[in-house]
């Protein structure tokens, strides 16, 4: 089963967390990154299998977008698969510190 990678990125951090919540309770998917990005940009990443990863980031970005003001989506992106030297580049492993969440 493949296993992919979403990514939301927002302004603010509000909407990074509605989106991380409704990520994690929409679909079957483990929380593997958290990050601030420049800008007061915020980046959470997701694991799972590709059906489970689309439905989480769905979720994801109507959470964000309906966040409380001053803040906003800023991208999103969904990388099915993703090859074992993206893995072991990025910050997208399963961790031991998420391992226990993993579905």
């Amino acid at each position: 089963m493949p296993i992919a990678v979403g990514v939301i990125q927002t302004s603010g951090f509000p909407p990074v967390l509605a989106a991380a919540d409704a990520m994690v309770k929409a679909a079957r998917v483990t929380l593997v990154y958290y990050g601030l990005a420049e800008r007061a940009e915020f980046l959470v990443a997701v694991r799972g299998p590709t059906a489970e990863v689309r439905a989480a980031i769905e979720a994801g970005i109507e959470a964000a977008n309906a966040a409380p003001p001053g803040g906003m989506l800023v991208s999103h992106y969904i990388v099915p698969n993703p090859p074992e030297n993206v893995e072991s580049v990025l910050p997208i492993e399963f961790t031991a510190q998420v391992e226990r969440f993993r579905i």
